[in-house]
């Protein structure tokens, strides 16, 4: 990637060489409400997200996603946020700082990733690590979609390059326009 490797953490404010993780700050469910909803129904929190509609409850946890790259020596990394049951999301809340509690979650990836028609459910196992490590998403294999398709056949390290700098062009213009970016580079 070049020059294209460096890239200026949004957490430290250092330069760094080598691939940044592409996270999300919250779910897409999140990110598409309105000012007012995200203040009146939605609690967000760095690992949890809930929104209390009047119907229903919507909740989520933030986890990771490993991509392989085929031709690379590194995977692309992904900090993406997943749906649960209630059930699960107690579960999960209850247990978040034991380390050996260690158990797999069904779940639904709930961002929009770039390079991908996300309209789509992509359903998902979601397994814990103990502690306060982020649970790994790992995609259902028998969903026809191309993130599936990609996440187990691989991607090449040009388009793995190419989405870091989709995100990195999105978010040095946020930067510059002062808005809050809703993704960001680990």
């Amino acid at each position: 990637m070049g020059k294209a490797t460096q890239n200026i953490c949004n957490i430290c404010g250092k330069m760094h060489e080598e691939w940044p993780a592409i996270t999300f700050d919250s779910p897409s469910h999140y990110i598409n409400l309105s000012e007012e909803d995200k203040k009146n129904l939605a609690l967000l929190k760095d690992d949890f997200c809930i929104i209390s509609w009047p119907d229903q409850t919507d909740r989520f946890i933030r986890c990771t996603l490993s991509q392989t790259v085929v031709d690379h020596c590194d995977n692309l990394e992904y900090g993406l946020w997943v749906s649960l049951s209630e059930k699960s999301f107690r579960d999960y809340i209850d247990n978040f700082s034991n380390e050996h509690h260690e158990v797999t979650y069904f779940g639904w990836l709930c961002n929009d990733i770039p390079g991908y028609d996300m309209d789509g459910n992509i359903p998902a196992n979601v397994l814990t690590r103990g502690g306060t490590a982020r649970p790994e998403i790992i995609p259902h294999k028998e969903v026809d979609h191309p993130f599936i398709k990609d996440y187990y056949n691989g991607i090449t390290k040009a388009t793995a390059e190419k989405r870091i700098q989709d995100v990195l062009s999105v978010v040095s213009k946020r930067n510059k326009s002062k808005s809050k970016p809703w993704w960001k580079i680990w």
